[in-house]
């Protein structure tokens, strides 16, 4: 089978690392009965599990077809660097901006969250928090400005070329959110060093330490947008929003801190929902991905037409 137009498959995926790693410096010898290989999950690329026995584990990523139409991969690699110096993530073996290959030291005795895993270990929203704190407040500079409406314009500019389907209702809810920006823009928060795109899938918890991978989309941003976007990608219950925001804050949060994660958390479904299409447009495989893109658009017009959400745009725009 074929996925992104990479052979898979136990062969094909040996074939193709081999030849990866042919290409990396200290592994240009290795052969293919060196090492153990395992799939790890990935929507866009291909991510392996890399095994030589004695303790050497890395992981691999591949980057899949049309991502360098989105992703820079020389302001990723820089800030999944600084993000390994800041002591949130992984190590960072080698990376080559042109490829967008790049090899990271594997974590050992983590588990990979979900949102089924962030509601059963216990402290694991709280744990995420610190990591996020951790980040933010690292006082080091991520490459990119990670700015939300201009990154709608981009996608959606993207998708006019490829004369691709937007749900029905798109573009009105662009408008609609338009006072939400003027509300945010305000009180333009002090930008932080942000992952951006905070899935379950990126964080690794020991039980101890919460650490994040895949910097694709980090940027400097709003540091309350990766909590409100965890929040809708665990399906935060209010329980769990409550935990990681006073893990987050020391304390109770301000109406207005909580206001901007909700914010957020609708802001976040506009974005990706484009995503969503792109990867559609891309002919993906690795999900319904217009299924996908879908449900997010519901769930954000959903939460902006919640009673609740002018109080929080309300309090956000009080300061």
């Amino acid at each position: 089978m074929t996925d992104g137009g990479v052979m898979t498959g136990e062969t094909g995926d040996k074939r193709r690392v081999l030849e990866v790693l042919w290409t990396i410096p200290g592994f240009e010898a290795t052969r293919e009965g060196e090492f153990a290989l395992e799939r790890q999950g990935g929507l866009t690329n291909l991510v392996y599990k890399v095994d030589f026995g004695g303790g050497r584990q890395f992981i691999l990523r591949i980057p899949g077809k049309g991502t360098e139409d989105y992703i820079d991969r020389e302001v990723e690699l820089h800030n999944a660097r600084v993000a390994a110096e800041a002591g949130v993530s992984a190590e960072v073996i080698y990376g080559d901006a042109a490829s967008g290959v790049m090899m990271t030291r594997f974590i050992a005795g983590i588990v990979t969250m979900s949102p089924e895993q962030f509601a059963t270990r216990k402290g694991s929203p709280a744990r995420a928090a610190r990591a996020l704190k951790q980040m933010h407040g690292c006082g080091k500079e991520f490459r990119f400005r990670f700015e939300l409406f201009a990154m709608i314009d981009d996608y959606l500019n993207l998708l006019d070329k490829a004369k691709a389907e937007l749900p029905e209702g798109y573009h009105a809810v662009v408008e609609a959110a338009q006072p939400v920006r003027a509300a945010l823009d305000a009180h333009p928060a002090a930008l932080a060093p942000c992952h951006c795109d905070p899935l379950c899938e990126n964080f690794l918890d020991d039980g101890e330490t919460m650490w994040i991978v895949d910097w694709e989309y980090s940027g400097m941003n709003d540091p309350l947008w990766d909590l409100g976007d965890l929040s809708v990608e665990a399906a935060f219950d209010a329980a769990q929003d409550r935990e990681m925001m006073e893990a987050y804050c020391g304390g109770a949060p301000t109406a207005a801190e909580t206001g901007r994660m909700v914010i957020y958390k609708a802001l976040c479904d506009l974005l990706w929902t484009l995503w969503g299409l792109i990867q559609h447009a891309n002919g993906n495989p690795a999900d319904d991905f217009w299924a996908y893109a879908v449900n997010r658009f519901e769930r954000c017009k959903a939460l902006m037409q919640d009673p609740a959400f002018a109080g929080h745009v309300a309090a956000v725009k009080a300061g």
